[in-house]
């Protein structure tokens, strides 16, 4: 089986929002749909679900055009939207009726994605002291987080076969985005396709493995994460030291600068410097061990996806020497 994307096209007026858009899944797993707000994702995934009219391309699943109304498709809209004054349970037990999930069958998918998701206090609240059942939930009387955990259990109660999330921790505390980053294990663990969105670079980098990054609807970098990342090549280096009277002033800028390297960024207790390759960072090592210098830490890596998707959405970062370097300029220009 497979998911194809080819030649996606949508426009509004003289404004193409999607241009073109092309990705491939050969199996199941996680792709990544990534871009800046308004760069076309939610538009993409939207007409990809039909819910939105295409201009033009095709979207197919296993070699044929692919028809959301007749796959069991589960969907985590960006735009969270419960029906607010309706209780939990009929809502959930509504979404589960429109793909086909009988009421028996729901209510034990229910109470199993209640359980997992840390809902029952909401979905299944103890009697009263006085022995009467206490009153439906409404979502409005819900905090957003265990809100969009409801709508996290409305996309899976009829167990999809294809999966979309768009921000799917957006919003989030660190308890339950750990809870929704099981989840999604689980999910992918089934062999299910995975369409996210998500501005957590690194949340995409923990599940996904390819990806496509758009800038005003057009494709600016797709691929294999890791391929993408070994491209650059090891150009990030973090170094951190333990100074005892062996340098100036408890600092290695000295040093780096006799190097001929350049400081991104001075961090409290450590530095992240742009080599040109491993040679050079070698070369730098070596220079720190003659000069006794303890090193606690010395991390060569490429650079994150982070750092990829700035620099071909939000232009290039300057290091701090540059940065330096300009302000100096426009003094001078000022004095001038």
């Amino acid at each position: 089986m497979s998911f194809i994307v080819k030649d996606l096209v949508k426009s509004y007026g003289e404004k193409v929002v999607v241009d073109h858009l092309n990705l491939q899944m050969n199996e199941p797993g996680v792709y990544a749909l990534l871009g800046t707000n308004g760069a076309g994702k939610t538009t993409s995934l939207r007409m990809i679900l039909g819910m939105l009219q295409k201009d033009s391309g095709e979207v197919l699943y296993n070699d044929k055009p692919m028809d959301p109304k007749s796959m069991n498709i589960g969907y985590l809209a960006e735009e969270r939207g419960l029906y607010p004054k309706y209780a939990l349970i009929d809502q959930l037990l509504y979404f589960a009726r429109l793909k086909g999930v009988s009421r028996s069958d729901a209510m034990k998918r229910i109470k199993h994605w209640s359980s997992r998701l840390e809902l029952d206090e909401y979905l299944f609240p103890p009697k009263t002291a006085k022995g009467r059942a206490p009153k439906p939930k409404l979502a409005d009387q819900l905090s957003k987080g265990n809100q969009q955990k409801i709508q996290l259990m409305a996309a899976l109660i009829s167990d999809p076969e294809f999966i979309v999330l768009d921000e799917p921790i957006s919003g989030l505390d660190p308890v339950n985005t750990d809870l929704f980053k099981e989840v999604i294990r689980e999910e992918i663990a089934k062999n299910k396709y995975v369409i996210m969105s998500s501005h957590q670079m690194p949340t995409i980098e923990e599940f996904c493995t390819d990806i496509t990054i758009l800038d005003h609807g057009k494709t600016v970098l797709q691929g294999n994460l890791d391929d993408i990342k070994r491209s650059y090549g090891r150009v990030n280096l973090f170094v951190k030291c333990e100074f005892v009277n062996t340098v100036v002033n408890n600092s290695i800028e000295p040093l780096i600068a006799e190097a001929g390297l350049t400081i991104v960024e001075k961090l409290p207790s450590e530095y992240h410097i742009r080599v040109s390759g491993e040679a050079q960072a070698m070369e730098f090592l070596r220079m720190l061990i003659d000069r006794n210098v303890t090193i606690i830490r010395f991390e060569l890596r490429e650079p994150s996806l982070h750092e990829i998707f700035v620099e071909k959405v939000g232009g290039y970062i300057p290091t701090a020497e540059e940065k330096a370097e300009e302000e100096a300029a426009k003094e001078k220009e000022g004095a001038e």
